[in-house]
C-alpha cells in the first residue's frame, strides 16, 4: 500500500474531487495542490456548512498542513481573498498550515485582461473562465512569468514586471484595449507581499522531508483528464496537464510518480463551456440532471452541459491516468429515471470506434452508441452500505466496473460529507 495518492477527474471537471479529497484527508497527513489556478472550484459541505475553494487544499478543513505547489497559477488577491473567507466561516490558516511554493506563477490583472480579449475576439470560443489562467502558463513558458518568490524583491520585481507588461501591452494594443501601468501593478503587488510572503516557501524540500518521515500524502489534481492541455479534447482544454504525471511536476517530489491514482467521475457526465460532448442531452431530461445535480459553475455560476455517462471516454482515461480505482459521485441524482444509457462507444461517418479521437473534426461527428439499463426509481439519499442500495442502481454501478475493467471503491450518495460507500479503500 502506498502512501501517496492523486485524485484526479475523469471526466471534463466538476465530478467532486474536492468532496473525495476531503473524504480521504481524514487518512492523510499532509494534502498537496499541484495543477491549475482559481479556475477550478470545489463546493464541500461539512456538518452542514458550504465551503467554497479554489486555491486551498482541502485537508486544511480537517487541520492538515496544505501546500500549494509549483505547479499552479497564482492571483494572489484571489488567494487572500480566499483566506479571509474562510477565516470568516471560522477558519484561521496560518503559515505553518499552508506552504505556498515560491516558483509558482503569479497572475496579474494584465493576465485576465489577456484572456477576456482573446476570448472575444476567437471565432469560435474556448468558454474559458476569463482569469488569466492561460496567459499566465503562456508566459511561464515563454519564460517572463513573474514568480511568488519575485516579490520579496522589489528591485527584481519591477524588472520582471516591467519587460512582462512590455509583451502584454502589445497584444493588448493589438485587439484595442487598455494598456496596464507598469509602476501601478508593481505598487500592487508590493502591497499584497507583506500578507502572502509569510507563506511562501520550497515545496519540494519540505515534500521530500515529508515523504521521507513516512507522511501519507494526498495529492489533488484540479480539472480533470479531458480538459488535458495535450490529451483532452483539444483545443477546449484548460491550459495545464490534469494527467497524475503533472503531480511530480507540480510538486517537485519525484517520488509521486510511485502513488496510487484514485479517478473521480459522476454517475453521469457534465461539461462547462465550449466543446464537443458526444452523450450530451437536451432538454427537459437534461434540466432534469442540472436541476438534481445542482450543476451550475462554482467559481462562474455557468449552467454545466448534463449527458449519460461516457464509458469509453472513461475506459481511455483510465489507461492515460494507470487509474488503480475509480470514486462515483452523485448516483443519488439519477434516483427518479425510469431507464439509464451507458455511452460504450461511437459511430463516426458510420465506422464504430471505441475511443475517443484526437482529431477535432472526428470528436465533433461523434455519434454515441449506448447500452440500456434499467432505472431504480426510489431514493438512494444518504445510504452508506452497497446492499442497501436498490438492486437496479447496484447492477448499474457494477456493470460501469464491468465494463472498464476498474473497480469502484467508493460511491456518493448525497453532497453529505459521510454519505458515501466504501467498497474498497483507495489507498
Amino acid at each position: 500500500m502506498s502512501n501517496k495518492l492523486i485524485v484526479i477527474g475523469m471526466q471534463w471537471g466538476d465530478e467532486g474531487k474536492g468532496r473525495i479529497v476531503d473524504l480521504l484527508s481524514q487518512q492523510a497527513d499532509r494534502v498537496v495542490r499541484f495543477n491549475g489556478g482559481h479556475n477550478a472550484g470545489h463546493t464541500l459541505v461539512v456538518e452542514g456548512q458550504t465551503w467554497k475553494l479554489a486555491l486551498l487544499p482541502c485537508g486544511l478543513l480537517h487541520g492538515k498542513p496544505g501546500v500549494i505547489g509549483s505547479g499552479l497559477v497564482i492571483d494572489p488577491e484571489a488567494l487572500l481573498a480566499e483566506l479571509d473567507r474562510v477565516a470568516q466561516q471560522g477558519l484561521a490558516i496560518t503559515p505553518g498550515q499552508l506552504l505556498v511554493d515560491e516558483t509558482a506563477t503569479l497572475v496579474l490583472p494584465s493576465h485576465a485582461a489577456l484572456d477576456q480579449a482573446e476570448e472575444a475576439q476567437r471565432r469560435h470560443p474556448i468558454g474559458t473562465t476569463g482569469r488569466g489562467i492561460g496567459p499566465a502558463f503562456a508566459d511561464r513558458a515563454g519564460r517572463r512569468a513573474i514568480r511568488v518568490g519575485d516579490l520579496a524583491d522589489p528591485t527584481l520585481l519591477a524588472q520582471k514586471v516591467d519587460e512582462a507588461l512590455h509583451y502584454h501591452n502589445s497584444l493588448l494594443a493589438a485587439w484595442g484595449q487598455p494598456r496596464h501601468d507598469p509602476a501601478a501593478t508593481v505598487s500592487r503587488l508590493l502591497a499584497l507581499a507583506p500578507r502572502l510572503l509569510p507563506y511562501v516557501g520550497s515545496s519540494w524540500q519540505r515534500l521530500q522531508q515529508a515523504d521521507q518521515a513516512g507522511e501519507r500524502l494526498l495529492f489533488e489534481g484540479a480539472q480533470a483528464l479531458m480538459l488535458d492541455n495535450s490529451h483532452g479534447s483539444y483545443p477546449f482544454v484548460t491550459a495545464s496537464s490534469t494527467l497524475p504525471a503533472q503531480a511530480v511536476l507540480g510538486s517537485g517530489l519525484g517520488a509521486a510518480a510511485q502513488a496510487s491514482v484514485l479517478g473521480v467521475c459522476k454517475a453521469y457526465t457534465t461539461r462547462v463551456g465550449a466543446g464537443p460532448f458526444p452523450s450530451e442531452l437536451s432538454g427537459e431530461l437534461a434540466d432534469l440532471l442540472r436541476q438534481r445535480g445542482h450543476e451550475y459553475g462554482t467559481n462562474t455560476g455557468r449552467p454545466r452541459r448534463c449527458g449519460w455517462l461516457d464509458i469509453a471516454l472513461l475506459r481511455q482515461g483510465l489507461q492515460l491516468a494507470q487509474v488503480r480505482s475509480l470514486a462515483l459521485t452523485k448516483l443519488d441524482v439519477l434516483d427518479t429515471l425510469p431507464s439509464l444509457q451507458l455511452c460504450v462507444g461511437y459511430r463516426i461517418r458510420g465506422v464504430f470506434q471505441a475511443n475517443f479521437p484526437a482529431s477535432a473534426a472526428e470528436q465533433a461527428a461523434c455519434e454515441p452508441v449506448y447500452e440500456t439499463l434499467p432505472g431504480w426509481q426510489q431514493s438512494t439519499v444518504g445510504i452508506r452500505q452497497f446492499e442497501a442500495l436498490p438492486a437496479a442502481a447496484q447492477a448499474y454501478v457494477q456493470r460501469i466496473a464491468t465494463l472498464l475493467d476498474c473497480p469502484v471503491s467508493l460511491v456518493s450518495t448525497s453532497p453529505e460529507r459521510e454519505d458515501i460507500i466504501t467498497l474498497q479503500q483507495p489507498w
